[in-house]
């Protein structure tokens, strides 16, 4: 019997490794895993590269992993946001790497690994700093950068309701990167609101078939409501 219900965020995260590199789902606090995030502080992993759209606010969430000194390099689009602190500080100690990629460049490098595909090319970020060291080409008379796909070791997202094969549905805007985070990682840890019924969840609004999920555990009451 298929059951991807896990009993403790502990157990969701247990196999995270040092040096692995973990897609974060999440706009600002909308859709941000908070209590996986803080199940993987606890876990120890070390030297982890992460995704996300940006990096980190306050002092919970992925703000917290920066400050626990876990993150080696973090690869996101907003770098700084009004209280980002911890990254600034992290940054200009030279403790940690940013690799700054446009917000729909990262969605959509996340799309190619979940597609299988080898790369594409953007016109986005042509003739800047952000294309230095890339293959550049000109189509139909426009300059495009070759951006490759972004994939993860593993992948922490927020979803609204599961079944115990994983399918998803989300709470409106965040959804954002999770569904693309999913098909993009080895292993997708995912926490819910509510675990229902085989059959209860609507076969058309599933957002996030199980196929593209590993575990699944149920946080009742989140940090961030959304």
């Amino acid at each position: 019997m298929v059951n991807k219900i896990v009993d403790t965020l502990a157990e969701a995260v247990a196999d995270i490794r040092d040096g692995q590199t973990v897609l974060v789902g999440g706009f600002g606090g909308a859709g941000m895993p908070t209590e996986l995030i803080h199940a993987l502080i606890d876990q120890g992993a070390r030297e982890l590269t992460v995704v996300n759209n940006n990096s980190g606010n306050g002092d919970n969430g992925l703000a917290a992993l920066l400050a626990a000194g876990r993150v080696r390099k973090i690869i996101c689009s907003f770098p700084k946001t009004e209280n980002s602190y911890h990254f600034d500080r992290l940054y200009k100690e030279g403790r940690i790497e940013l690799e700054c990629v446009p917000q729909g460049t990262i969605a959509e490098r996340l799309r190619a690994a979940g597609a299988g595909l080898g790369g594409f090319y953007t016109p986005t970020g042509y003739g800047t700093l952000l294309a230095e060291g890339k293959e550049t080409r000109e189509i139909d008379g426009r300059q495009y950068v070759f951006e490759k796909p972004l994939r993860g070791d593993f992948a922490l997202v927020k979803a609204q309701r599961a079944d115990r094969w994983g399918n998803l549905t989300y709470n409106k805007a965040a959804r954002n990167f999770g569904p693309l985070m999913c098909m993009a990682a080895k292993k997708t840890l995912v926490q819910v609101r509510q675990v229902v019924d085989l059959g209860e969840l609507d076969p058309e609004c599933v957002v996030t078939p199980g196929i593209f999920v590993h575990r699944v555990v149920r946080v009742e009451n989140p940090q961030h409501a959304s």
